[in-house]
């Protein structure tokens, strides 16, 4: 009997004791979590006052004569290689094909535009200062090529265009549609032929930055 009283006493005290443990346990956890939750707010506390100080080193270089300088030149060398958007007053030139009949024996390759007639254009814009120019939204560089592909040309890495053709220049409106109107120029050839050109001065004119890439394979800046 007195063993099995003991038994019960042992049980109860151990039953007691688990009630214990497994009611201080959510507690526990919360407390851990909280603990937690305060240390994480204070490594946030600490990275956005190391934010707000590299910020402030940021907008004191930004702020040195050196910078702007850099960062005029950087501005100058996008635009030179076409990585930007540009926009100013200049022409929009229009060229399509001929709508002439033709009369039997003539040559038709007369009568549609060929790669030599749209460089002749671009050469004219050029001589007359234009800053930057594009065609059909493919954004002109000195490395853009323009040849014939059937009725079609290529250009910027085999970008195909089909006409109508619209040059878009950036530059002195009055000097570049004079450079094509001159007397003997290109647009009074071209016209010759039925080709059809026209050319608007406007106001404001968008040219859209380069889309390709650009490697060079064999030059190297020189030493």
């Amino acid at each position: 009997m007195i063993v099995g009283l003991a038994l019960g006493i042992m049980l109860a005290v151990q039953y007691r004791m688990n009630l214990e443990i497994h009611s201080t346990e959510p507690v526990q956890q919360v407390k851990n979590l909280s603990e937690q939750v305060n240390q994480a707010k204070a490594e946030r506390d600490e990275l956005q006052k190391q934010v707000d100080e590299l910020r402030n080193e940021l907008d004191k270089a930004a702020s040195l004569p050196q910078t702007a300088e850099v960062m005029a030149q950087l501005d100058q060398t996008r635009i030179v290689a076409g990585n930007t958007e540009l926009t100013g007053p200049g022409v929009e030139v229009t060229l399509n094909d001929s709508v002439i009949s033709l009369k039997p024996g003539q040559d038709p390759n007369l009568y549609v535009l060929h790669d030599e007639d749209i460089l002749r254009v671009l050469n004219e814009l050029r001589a007359a200062g234009a800053e930057a120019i594009s065609i059909n939204g493919q954004r002109l560089l000195a490395t853009t090529e323009v040849r014939c592909t059937g009725p079609t040309v290529l250009l910027n890495k085999n970008k195909r265009l089909a006409p109508p053709y619209i040059v878009t220049a950036i530059g002195d409106p009055d000097t570049l549609e004079s450079s094509l109107k001159m007397k003997g120029g290109v647009a009074e050839t071209l016209q010759f032929w039925g080709i059809q050109i026209t050319i608007k001065k406007l106001p404001q004119v968008v040219v859209p930055p380069y889309s390709g890439g650009i490697k060079f394979q064999y030059a190297t800046a020189a030493a």
